[in-house]
């Protein structure tokens, strides 16, 4: 007996430590969720800026409106006071106020602070309101596919607002009321504050200003070619961070079309880091740039910049025919070295190119260029491309992707790809994020450049370069051609596949600049999707990039080189 009550003292001794002491905080929880009731302070969601500190996404006060249906003494004339503010069903509005089965009701999300005065000056007994925050986007559909949007609940959906969320979300704060047991307030009871944590600044390496001309301009092509989209980025090649990305047509981000998702999600998708396509001729850059390198060192199947191609305008490969753009009449395309061919965009060389290399070698420097892979961009939904296995990969097969076929790339993949082949060699890690803040102005994240690796060396990347300027002197390109500025691109015209076959009369014109083309500052990627007439990107595409770089020289204030 004595064993038998010495162990049963144990257990309730061991029952008591628990709840007194182990079980402790979440039984001080529950009592308190019991005796009090919640109003919530809301946390003021971080600023997103651009990289001169420019507000591209922002905050305005709202209020939103709640009930506790057991404390409300009126239910009907509460409804019809209600409903007359709010605009709602009179008859839905007394429907929730009289039901007793849930503690709180939310009739109001981010409503206008004159309501809410309104509301006060009706005295209801059991309705309440608190102060919330509505986001705001001061310059409308600037960017709106890179910043993207909120929820009512002010949770990022997508875009930045969601890639970087559980930064600018902040944690939210409550007041609390001490209740009765049916929830109503008890008179004269003391009120505890629970202060929110306000969200975290993310400042962009956008630059609102070149963002907001690239928009123009791309959005004067689009409708001047009937195009059925324009898009557009605009990279610093020395690190990679994105100064520009337009995806036209676009949308108001303050008023984005909820109701339609199918339109919703069309014209919130980032297209220059989600969508594939076949770049065509602006991929000559990337043969061009491995066939430089190889022959610089001594591979004997490169060729070397004075080597003087085949004037045929056709090449047989695996039975199928490859021509050229051009039909080489009058002698046309004829006795051309690699600049002329790139001045030219002549297909039958970038064919000959590829063959030469090799599938093995080419493919380590698509490899190195990232192609089949993620840049690894901060931004959600990136798609890798579609590179064909090497096991699978004919002769054929290999001869197209050498001019930009039967190869699917991201714009993005592609603009980093010719800012490594120009700047040296070097591909970066391309990033929108600059860095983030706390209010009071503390840096708790800053982007650091990243090599990720080489692709060609200093001097194959300065001799393409070069080349590249000539294009844009004396080749397709002039059309992008800036008196006293040093300009270098390609320009690309791809045909446009739709189930598995040629999509006839739908083409991608495209052209990617960049300058000065000795020091790369500045690189732009144009594209033009389905332009209505003419259609080649020398005269579609080329034209959008002069615009926009000289918009930059004017805000950079750049002088010519003397």
């Amino acid at each position: 007996m004595i064993l038998a009550i010495t162990f049963l003292f144990c257990i309730f001794s061991a029952r008591f430590f628990y709840v007194q002491v182990l079980w402790q905080q979440e039984l001080l929880y529950r009592a308190l969720d019991q005796w009090t009731r919640e109003i919530p302070v809301v946390a003021e969601r971080g600023l997103v800026t651009d990289r001169n500190g420019e507000i591209l996404a922002g905050n305005e006060t709202a209020y939103s409106v709640y009930a506790r249906a057991n404390a409300v003494k009126e239910p009907e004339h509460a409804a019809q006071v209600l409903s007359a503010l709010l605009g709602t069903s009179f008859e839905e509005t007394e429907k929730l106020l009289s039901d007793r089965s849930r503690s709180e009701i939310t009739l109001l999300k981010q409503g206008e602070k004159t309501l809410v005065e309104r509301l006060e000056g009706a005295n209801l007994a059991g309705i309440y309101y608190a102060r919330d925050n509505k986001r705001v986007y001061p310059y409308g559909n600037l960017a709106s596919q890179v910043l993207g949007f909120t929820a009512m609940g002010s949770e990022g959906t997508t875009g930045i607002e969601r890639y970087y969320d559980e930064y600018l979300s902040g944690k939210n704060g409550e007041i609390l009321y001490e209740t009765d047991l049916v929830g109503v307030e008890l008179e004269g009871a003391d009120a505890a504050y629970l202060p929110a944590e306000n969200g975290l600044n993310v400042k962009l390496t956008l630059d609102y200003r070149i963002q907001a001309l690239s928009e123009e301009v791309m959005g004067r092509a689009l409708a001047s070619t009937g195009a059925k989209g324009a898009r557009c980025i605009v990279l610093d090649p020395n690190d990679f961070s994105v100064l520009a990305m337009v995806n036209l047509p676009s949308y108001d981000l303050n008023d984005p079309p909820r109701e339609d998702m199918e339109a919703l999600n069309a014209l919130s998708r980032n297209r220059l880091v989600s969508d594939i396509y076949e770049p065509g001729s602006t991929f000559k850059i990337v043969t061009a740039a491995a066939n430089i390198e190889e022959s610089l060192r001594g591979n004997a199947k490169a060729f070397s910049t004075s080597h003087v191609f085949p004037s045929s305008r056709t090449r047989s490969v695996d039975g199928t025919t490859i021509r050229c753009w051009s039909d080489h009449a009058n002698g046309k395309h004829s006795n051309q070295t690699l600049a002329e061919a790139l001045n030219n965009s002549c297909n039958p060389c970038f064919v000959d190119i590829a063959l030469s290399l090799g599938k093995d070698t080419f493919y380590e420097y698509l490899k190195a260029f990232r192609f089949g892979s993620a840049t690894g961009i901060d931004f959600s939904g990136e798609a890798v491309g579609m590179l064909l296995p090497r096991g699978t990969v004919r002769d054929c097969d290999l001869a197209r992707i050498g001019f930009g076929q039967t190869i699917a790339v991201t714009p993005l993949q592609l603009a980093c790809a010719a800012a490594s082949a120009v700047n040296g060699g070097y591909y970066y890690a391309p990033h929108i994020l600059s860095e983030i803040r706390s209010p009071d102005g503390y840096v708790s994240e800053r982007f650091e450049k990243t090599l990720l690796g080489r692709t060609v060396g200093e001097e194959a990347s300065r001799i393409l370069s070069g080349m590249l300027e000539g294009v844009v002197r004396d080749g397709s390109g002039k059309h992008a051609f800036l008196e006293g500025y040093r300009v270098g691109g390609k320009t690309g015209t791809a045909q446009k596949y739709e189930n598995g076959v040629i999509a006839q009369g739908k083409y991608v014109s495209s052209f990617v600049g960049f300058f000065p083309a000795n020091a790369p500052r500045y690189l732009c990627l144009v594209i033009i999707d389905e332009p209505q007439g003419t259609y080649y990107g020398s005269t579609v595409a080329a034209p959008c990039a002069k615009e926009i770089f000289e918009g930059i020289i004017s805000l950079m204030k750049i002088a010519p080189f003397e």
